[in-house]
């Protein structure tokens, strides 16, 4: 090839790159011959959205509903949330009445989680419900200014356990995974593998559209022949500071802003006696290591589920409103605290007396929003006993409030009627 054809073509090839780059330094806003680069903007986006079309925005923001200073939540399984006829029910239990906001299953009892899971995750599948238009219902319950709950179940999975049984709880007798006596298997609380599993399930349940988390069977197993428990991830004397590792790392890693500066809100499920025991039940629960890494704390206060003598009731499902303001005003007394005997990570020690004492930060006692029963079980719970666990709970000085009922039907003469 004539050496003079080469040079005009490799003069034309040059001005050709120098012009391509004014082109993307203007469309991008940087400087055509300054020493830095500009980073892009969005104002640059919008003087040049007819060339830079092509620019991915990532994915729309969801619709949030901001925390209501008085949350009043029904619980919605995830079973139901996949019925029309129950959606109906429950969506116009909020229009009809007092209630604000709805509890949804994310992850239940089977360990099924109830919406399509994206790519990148680890999809288990499972037996239980599930919510092909999850995030579609969620929009359409934000239009109608809900606040929404997800609820995900963590330690009892017997999902994950058939999949990875060598991180559940352990059955010493037949080397394979514990079940307690519904047959439900447990992970043991210091298999780090499963943190990383809920981690992703929470996040990807806060980008689909629920505006705040909420962990149940956060703790370790009962109700089975415990004689026969092995911990292989965990140790099970240390049971108070294995779970509060759970709940520190759960913080840390979800607890963050998304693409849109949004942080999830996060609250927890703990027996209703951790507000009134300073001991952990057995089960890892303690109310003051907590309280550091959650928004809300919501104790199951189940008269139901109280034991006959607490507080000196003879029946304590005869004592409603008394189970509930006793349980709620000592849970009070304890957030509201700005000292405690009870040691945690988040807390530092006062001198050395001994006991030990703890500093702590005093919380808004509205943190705390109780778990109410409006279910039969150890007596007839209609309107009045309804209305007067939410009565009790705000002579205790509080706001919020969340309605179990596992049949779905709430009684709607226990609510107040819509204003």
């Amino acid at each position: 090839m004539n050496k003079g054809i080469v040079r005009i073509t490799v003069l034309w090839v040059a001005i050709l790159l120098v012009v391509l780059a004014i082109g993307v330094a203007i469309i991008f806003g940087g400087p055509v011959l300054g020493k830095g680069v500009t980073t892009y903007t969005p104002e640059a986006y919008t003087k040049n959205t007819t060339q830079l079309k092509h620019v991915s925005q990532g994915p729309s923001p969801v619709k949030r509903v901001p925390t209501p200073s008085s949350v009043r939540s029904v619980y919605m399984s995830q079973c139901a949330a996949s019925s029309n006829s129950f959606r109906d029910e429950i969506t116009s239990l909020v229009a009809d009445t007092e209630v604000n906001s709805i509890i949804i299953d994310i992850k239940d009892f089977t360990g099924t989680v109830s919406f399509p899971r994206g790519e990148g995750v680890e999809d288990l599948g499972g037996v239980g419900c599930k919510v092909s238009d999850m995030k579609e219902f969620l929009k359409e319950l934000h239009e109608e200014n809900i606040y929404l709950i997800g609820r995900i179940t963590v330690f009892q999975d017997p999902l994950y356990t058939s999949v990875y049984p060598e991180l559940a709880v352990q059955s010493k007798s037949k080397g394979t995974p514990w079940q307690d006596y519904k047959g439900l298997a447990f992970v043991d609380v210091g298999a780090k593998p499963f943190w990383d599993y809920i981690v992703d399930i929470a996040n990807e349940s806060y980008a689909i559209g629920f505006d705040e988390l909420n962990f149940d069977y956060v703790r370790y197993p009962s109700d089975g022949p415990m004689s026969d428990v092995q911990f292989n991830h965990s140790d099970y004397s240390q049971r108070q500071v294995e779970l509060e590792k759970f709940f520190r790392y759960l913080s840390q890693k979800v607890r963050r802003a998304d693409a849109f500066g949004n942080v999830p809100v996060l609250s927890v499920d703990l027996f209703g006696m951790t507000t009134t025991n300073s001991d952990d039940l057995r089960i890892g629960q303690v109310l003051e290591r907590a309280t550091p890494y959650f928004d809300y704390i919501a104790p199951m206060v189940y008269p139901s589920h109280y034991p006959r003598g607490f507080n000196g009731y003879a029946n304590p499902n005869d004592e409603v409103y008394g189970v509930v303001k006793y349980s709620m005003d000592r849970a009070v007394e304890r957030v509201t605290a700005t000292t405690t005997k009870i040691a945690s990570f988040a807390y530092e020690r006062i001198g050395t007396s001994t006991p030990a004492i703890y500093s702590k930060p005093a919380r808004d006692p509205n943190v705390l929003r109780p778990w109410l029963q409006d279910f039969d079980y150890g007596g007839d719970y209609g309107p009045e006993e309804v209305r007067a666990q939410i009565q009790a709970t705000y002579d205790a000085g509080l706001r919020s409030w969340m309605l179990w009922a596992p049949s779905n039907y709430y009684t709607r003469g226990g609510l107040e009627l819509a204003k």
